[in-house]
């Protein structure tokens, strides 16, 4: 398995890029700052500079998976998040698509949020954050790749105890989650046959036992 990581030096994309080394995989991270990626980023993955936006320098060599990670940022843009969150994730979906491929992409991990398909939710004050979120999903879903469609609540860049509560689309408004606990959702659905195809909304309580992905699937069928 080798993973191309798009946002690989984003808070929860770096977390991503962590986590499939720790587990040896092998990555291919899509970075618009080569020197600020090398500086970051562990040092035993391959680079390839360029940006979902630009489709000409989209290269996912031998990668048979690809997680987005990628987001807006807070700006005055009122088209970052249409830029960004769709038509970014928009480029790196028909990627995933392309039979010119060497090798046929298998599973699509997209990092959304909780709450994208509240049209009146305060995020999407931001621009419509939320909507284009939701509108790259749709997208995804009827591409016909194999996907998981993670979505976090309010994201912690510090980790904390406890586990995660995980339940289906539309189901969790509120609630947070370390950035490490998503990478780690992110990373074990490639190994989980019953996460493909699938909507998983996450967060995370002190009180919550720990569970494993297979464990936490189990409401959801």
């Amino acid at each position: 398995m080798k993973v191309f990581v798009a946002g690989a030096t984003g808070e929860t994309g770096r977390r991503i890029v962590a986590e499939l080394v720790k587990r040896q995989i092998s990555v291919l991270a899509l970075v618009r700052d080569l020197k600020l990626a090398q500086q970051i980023l562990p040092k035993d993955i391959e680079f390839v500079v360029g940006d979902v936006l630009n489709k000409d320098s989209l290269a996912i060599a031998d990668c048979d998976v690809i997680i987005c990670a990628t987001g807006a940022k807070p700006s005055f843009n009122i088209a970052s998040p249409y830029l960004v969150d769709y038509i970014g994730t928009k480029n790196l979906i028909n990627l995933a698509k392309d039979n010119s491929n060497k090798q046929a992409v298998k599973q699509f991990v997209f990092v959304s949020s909780l709450c994208v398909s509240k049209f009146f939710h305060p995020l999407n004050l931001f621009w419509l954050v939320l909507f284009w979120k939701k509108q790259a999903e749709n997208y995804l879903k009827s591409s016909g790749v194999k996907y998981t469609i993670v979505r976090p609540g309010g994201l912690k860049n510090q980790d904390s105890e406890g586990g995660i509560i995980m339940r289906g689309a539309d189901s969790l408004f509120e609630g947070s989650i370390p950035r490490t606990k998503v990478a780690q959702v992110c990373v074990d659905a490639l190994f989980c046959d019953r996460a493909q195809n699938k909507i998983l909304e996450i967060i995370s309580t002190a009180e919550t036992p720990e569970q494993d992905l297979e464990q936490l699937l189990n409401p959801l069928l």
